[in-house]
Parts: structure tokens; sequence; C-alpha cells
């Protein structure tokens, strides 16, 4: 399962241009996707595709950076789909069913990534 959430090469090559700052960003990821997630979530609340675009924006660039690959195609997803709502001036409310698979999938690919970086964990082969 893990395999269809992170691509591992990429998740790999961005640990070694990280180095030493890769756990710290990883963190900066967790609390920027956690609000990123929370933002989307209220914007469909409220109806308010401008709302949906920035969060769902960031939370896309920053999962692909960590080969997020599941994670970030379904924020970009959402974010061009907010961006159609906005020219047309139409509610986001057709995506309701993708903003409440957001959460989940972010809260499982967070957990492997997190679990990946602890320096416990044996590494896998290259």
């Amino acid at each position: 399962m893990d395999e269809n959430l992170v691509d591992w090469d990429e998740y790999r090559a961005t640990r070694v241009r990280l180095g030493a700052s890769f756990v710290r960003i990883l963190g900066y990821f967790s609390e920027d996707g956690i609000k990123a997630v929370a933002a989307i979530e209220d914007a469909m609340r409220a109806r308010d595709a401008r709302g949906i675009v920035i969060p769902a924006h960031t939370l896309k660039n920053e999962a692909l950076q960590f080969g997020a690959e599941s994670l970030g195609t379904l924020a970009e997803d959402i974010e061009m789909f907010a961006r159609h709502c906005v020219e047309t001036q139409d509610s986001p409310e057709e995506y309701l069913p993708r903003v409440v698979a957001l959460r989940p999938l972010f809260e499982e690919t967070l957990a492997v990534l997190e679990r990946e970086a602890n320096p416990l964990v044996q590494r896998r082969r290259a």
C-alpha cells in the first residue's frame, strides 16, 4: 500500500537534497498540510472556491516534493477544479467527495513519510 502513496525514488532524492534539514522540512510539511487541509475543508463548507485554490496549491507542491504522488495528484485535482469554479463563478460542491477524501489520504501519507524518516527504521535499498 505504501508503494502507491509515495514515489520512493523522489523521496530519497529529496532526502539527499535536503540533507540534515530533511526532518525539519518534513515537520513543516506536516504543519502546513494540517493547516491546508483544514482551510480547504472550511472553504468547501463555505462553498468558497477561491479559498480552496491557495491551500490546495501549497499542499500539492509540498506533497510532490516528498514524492507523495497520490496526495499531490488529489490536491492538484482539487486546485484545478477550484480555479475553474472561480473562473466560471460556480460552487465547488461537486468536489465534496474529493475534499472529504483529502484528510484521510494526508494523514495516511504523512504517517508513512514520518515512519520512513524515523532514524530507527531500516532504510530501503536504493
